[in-house]
């Protein structure tokens, strides 16, 4: 059984985590949302190449909250400003995850220690994103 059909049962957020072992954080999200989005995968692969790791960094946002915002635009843009929803996104992820900056959420120059691994960073974005849809 290929890999796509052994995940096509699996929750998206499951199917998202399956994909963060071979990709990164943003990666893995766009690929979760790859069936509704009408895009290639290698395209949803490179959108997302540049947004691992806090924007490669670890200094910016996760990797993960990107992607499901990417994916929040593509489903939902109707030729209006998105920034309300954007917000909400970003603050359903934050809820869930503890911050949203890569570094924080690794806990790197913190005292908190980790505050949400990427496995956990990725299921809660797609979860976040699902609930808005």
């Amino acid at each position: 059984m290929e890999q796509n059909d052994m995940m096509s049962g699996m929750p998206r957020r499951e199917r998202a985590v399956m994909y963060k072992r071979s990709y990164n954080c943003c990666q893995a999200v766009l690929l979760a949302f790859a069936p509704e989005l009408d895009l290639p995968e290698e395209k949803l692969l490179a959108m997302g190449a540049c947004f691992g790791s806090g924007m490669g960094s670890m200094d910016e946002t996760c990797g993960a909250l990107c992607g499901a915002q990417m994916a929040q635009g593509l489903l939902k843009f109707d030729n209006r400003r998105m920034n309300p929803q954007a917000s909400q996104l970003r603050l359903l992820f934050e809820q869930r995850c503890g911050a949203t900056k890569c570094k924080e959420l690794k806990g790197v120059g913190t005292d908190r220690g980790v505050l949400c691994s990427c496995e956990d960073c990725v299921r809660h974005a797609v979860e976040s994103l699902e609930e808005m849809l």
